[in-house]
């Protein structure tokens, strides 16, 4: 499921929290996950900033909906402070390809940037 060392559990870890609804729910726990620069092109072809993808998930407020499932989580570390992480989500019916950014900071592994391209049948909502 993954490759390489500490610095991609790290960013591993990150990740897999980022997809937990508890965590997802909370601007405050979003917040001391991302970058101050993240920044996201998103599955629905948005461009999302720092700011505006806290505020979109913290007005999520379907509790019934089906979790967020990822499938083939691989990792690289491209430098010392930087892993690239690819994977697959499944969400209510639509799937994607999807790939992070992580930096090391001071504070810890930060999502940096991330990209989510959709694919497969969709499901009508």
């Amino acid at each position: 499921m993954r490759d390489g060392g500490a610095a991609v559990e790290a960013a591993v870890a990150g990740e897999l929290r980022l997809l937990d609804p508890g965590v997802r729910a909370s601007p405050e726990l979003v917040g001391a996950l991302l970058h101050p620069e993240f920044h996201e092109f998103g599955a629905s072809g948005l461009h999302w900033d720092r700011a505006s993808i806290i505020a979109a998930l913290a007005g999520i407020t379907d509790q019934e909906s089906e979790p967020i499932t990822a499938t083939g989580m691989r990792g690289v570390q491209l430098a010392p402070d930087l892993v690239h992480l690819t994977f697959d989500t499944e969400h209510n019916g639509s799937r994607a390809h999807r790939s992070s950014l992580w930096r090391r900071t001071p504070s810890g592994w930060l999502l940096y940037f991330h990209q989510a391209t959709p694919f497969g049948d969709r499901r009508t909502r």
